[in-house]
């Protein structure tokens, strides 16, 4: 049986989620490499510029946002002519499970594994491991599949619209260049949650995300060239195509609900619209991500890494 969503309540959920929210502080590029560059010890100006290759005027912008939405902090050392460095707050130590996710879903599936890591290391039960996306209630490794869900719209924060989100359409090959770069800006993600949703078809993705038509044209077709997307002829009406989720895209689930569960906790401090529930062991689902070797939730101070090619500190 095909599931046939109620669009105006995806609509509603999808306007009032954490999620959307969130993504308007990590909805570009940019922001995602600042702070995973963050977790990986680099702090100073030269030193993030370097390694993300970022224009100036860009980092500029983006640490003085970052600074702003409290995540991190200049801290002035002393040197010829003195500089800042910029640490994480508590608030953004927050974001280390979405930053694990991004770097599992970069060693898998993206174009920088070699500026990443190579090895994690866990301080605690002195393994190296891999991140692994569980449930906070019961520990079991959690998989897309392994959840439903319930849209609840928020009412307190439905009066932000997602109309305001306006990202910079990134060409193919600037993104196969920089592959966290489509993969983790605002529309991309929230098209992939309304697929995840159930909302297959152009016309429901439009109306679910109040997004113009030609815009999500260009959004699908690339996402479609990148294999975030596949693109199908519906089985029913041969008129229609239907867009259904890939391997890569679905391994990018993890950052999805980890920064939907930080806005919502850290940033908002707002429940979400969108609510998920672990079917095996039927409680509300709230991410962890845990060590693979030992199963135990990972914290930024109890993990180091094999720097890559001297490009990490």
């Amino acid at each position: 049986m095909i599931h046939t969503p109620d669009l105006e309540l995806t609509q509603a959920a999808l306007a009032s989620s954490t999620l959307s929210h969130g993504l308007r502080v990590f909805g570009d590029r940019w922001t995602v490499q600042v702070m995973l560059s963050a977790f990986l010890g680099i702090r100073r100006f030269e030193e993030l510029q370097s390694f993300s290759n970022i224009p100036r005027p860009t980092l500029s912008d983006r640490l003085r946002a970052l600074v702003q939405t409290g995540v991190i902090k200049p801290r002035l050392y002393q040197g010829k002519p003195p500089r800042h460095e910029y640490h994480l707050t508590r608030k953004g130590l927050g974001l280390y499970d979405a930053s694990l996710m991004i770097w599992a879903w970069e060693k898998k599936w993206g174009t920088r594994a070699q500026d990443l890591p190579q090895n994690l290391f866990h301080q605690t039960c002195q393994h190296h491991f891999q991140p692994v996306l569980s449930c906070k209630a019961c520990g079991q490794a959690i998989r897309m599949r392994d959840l439903d869900y319930s849209l609840v719209p928020n009412p307190r924060l439905r009066h932000q619209p997602l109309e305001g989100l306006r990202t910079p359409r990134m060409s193919v090959r600037e993104a196969r260049d920089m592959s966290l770069g489509l993969r983790v800006d605002r529309w991309s993600l929230l098209i992939l949650t309304a697929v995840v949703l159930g909302c297959h078809y152009f016309d429901q993705i439009t109306h679910v995300l109040s997004i113009g038509p030609k815009v999500l044209s260009r959004r699908l077709s690339d996402m479609v060239e990148c294999h975030l997307l596949i693109c199908e002829t519906d089985g029913l009406d041969a008129r229609r195509k239907r867009y259904q989720l890939t391997p890569s895209s679905r391994d990018l689930f993890g950052y999805i609900v980890c920064l939907s569960s930080w806005a919502g906790e850290a940033h908002l401090h707002e429940k979400s619209s969108i609510r998920p529930r672990h079917r095996a062991c039927q409680h509300r689902f709230f991410p962890m991500v845990a060590c693979d070797h030992c199963q135990q939730s990972l914290n930024p101070w109890e993990v180091s890494f094999q720097p890559s090619n001297g490009k990490t500190p």
